[in-house]
């Protein structure tokens, strides 16, 4: 292959969350503006959640590829996502995805791409991209300091980590500590090598930049003994659909500069009826307005009123926009009414608002979420909500911290400083991802040499 004239041919597969299908997305999209072409491979429900994204501009470049995943009686091939994943079918369609080698390598040897490009999971990916003498990359889509702590927990028990302003305590550090026992157990009991171990090449991509996570980024390659390649922050695009959820946007164009918070816990996290409780008497008491995106699970019906407290919505009046599934998260960040994001810290969410240079008040809820928030609050773009010692929100709290970040000139600096974040990413620009294609090309000479 002349790698300067022909197109490269990558297969993407990326783990079975949108959470982790969106940064891949995003990076084909950019991969294709310079001669690559892109098979992106996930199941029938994810492509379908996924299609209308890939427009004419994009759909020459970007095919989808469908992976079969094991018919299982507790797991129909609605469930073979973890959108809308009933919680104690998690571990379920971890071990499907682990049972589906055999059309990965179908798909491999049909389509005979130049590069894998693959995510956490499955554990078979880099091996059987091996056994066709495929090169095999690792992109984690998060950041590089949660792979770090998450390591050294696991390698240093009961040492400190190396950096002060990252320490878990109380609630967060039980939560996560369990959250690493049973992972480390998981991996250990499907033979999985640990990231540092994978006998792939000799480095890693991370949706992350060194605006960012400059010192993790070299520390996680010190630990890893792999050098970490930044390629973030890869972020969706707004929708171009301008009708769609088009009352949100004018509602929020009737309000004063910087003057509302947009509140979301992400897309696979549903709050309890107290979290949902102490929230919504928090939005009350702040007395600032607010856009609250609410989600139910799909298999519990739920009607949002009665979630709510009573009189809740009459309360708030036009102070308040409670939309239920789902809002258009870029375009309202985006809108100059936005004056903070209240957030569980989903990477994808905090990358998302640095974007877009609005402050974080940080409710995280579960997972690496945490360490996201100590990050932010390191980086001082944000602020977060503390929880009493068995955990529990307070709605005087929540309060309090709405107003400091939006209203009150004491976090004047977190304001300014998330402007400044944002200006740094933008001009970050391409520089990162016309890295990354060196590398890649260079990984595809090797191997065209080699053979």
């Amino acid at each position: 292959m002349d790698t300067k004239q022909s197109k490269m041919n990558v297969l993407m597969l990326p783990w079975l969350a949108h959470g982790h299908i969106s940064p891949f997305l995003e990076l084909a999209k950019k991969l294709i503006q310079r001669n690559f072409h892109i098979y992106l491979c996930s199941t029938p429900i994810n492509l379908k959640s996924i299609k209308k994204r890939i427009t004419d501009k994009y759909s020459h470049s970007i095919e989808l590829v469908e992976i079969h995943l094991p018919s299982l009686p507790e797991l129909p091939p609605h469930y073979h996502t973890t959108n809308g994943l009933p919680i104690h079918l998690n571990s379920t369609l971890q071990t499907a995805f682990e049972m589906a080698s055999q059309s990965f390598s179908n798909i491999l040897k049909t389509l005979s791409p130049d590069l894998v490009i693959y995510d956490f999971s499955p554990s078979w990916a880099q091996s059987i991209a091996s056994s066709y003498n495929i090169p095999a990359i690792q992109f984690m889509i998060c950041g590089t300091m949660v792979i770090s702590f998450s390591h050294h927990m696991v390698k240093n028990p009961g040492v400190e980590f190396p950096f002060p302003a990252i320490q878990l305590q109380g609630f967060h550090e039980a939560r996560f500590r369990h959250f690493i026992e049973t992972a480390t157990k998981e991996f250990e009991d499907r033979q999985v090598a640990p990231v540092n171990d994978q006998p792939s090449c000799n480095f890693m991509l991370y949706n992350t930049c060194r605006e960012l996570e400059g010192k993790y980024i070299d520390y996680l390659s010190v630990i890893a003994e792999k050098r970490v390649v930044p390629v973030g922050p890869l972020i969706q695009g707004m929708v171009d659909d301008e009708n769609e959820h088009s009352e949100i946007i004018q509602w929020l164009d009737n309000k004063g500069e910087s003057s509302t918070v947009f509140v979301s816990f992400g897309s696979e996290y549903f709050m309890s009826k107290e979290e949902i409780e102490e929230i919504a008497h928090g939005l009350e008491l702040s007395k600032v307005n607010f856009i609250w995106v609410v989600r139910f699970p799909k298999e519990k019906e739920v009607e949002l009123e009665d979630a709510l407290p009573q009189g809740f919505i009459e309360r708030v009046g036009e102070r308040g926009l409670v939309v239920e599934g789902w809002a258009p998260q870029a375009r309202v960040l985006a809108h100059s009414s936005t004056g903070g994001l209240v957030s569980h810290c989903g990477w994808n969410s905090v990358l998302e608002s640095l974007k877009f240079g609005v402050p974080i008040l940080a409710i995280p809820m579960h997972l690496e979420q945490p360490l996201n928030a100590k990050l932010v609050e390191e980086l001082g773009v944000a602020v977060e909500v503390s929880r009493d010692i068995n955990g529990r929100l307070n709605r005087e709290e929540i309060a309090q911290v709405i107003r400091k970040v939006v209203v009150e000139k004491s976090e004047e600096d977190v304001r300014i400083k998330a402007r400044e974040f944002s200006e740094k990413i933008r001009m970050k620009g391409e520089e990162q991802i016309d890295e990354l294609v060196e590398e890649l090309l260079q990984l595809c000479k090797l191997k065209y040499l080699g053979d």
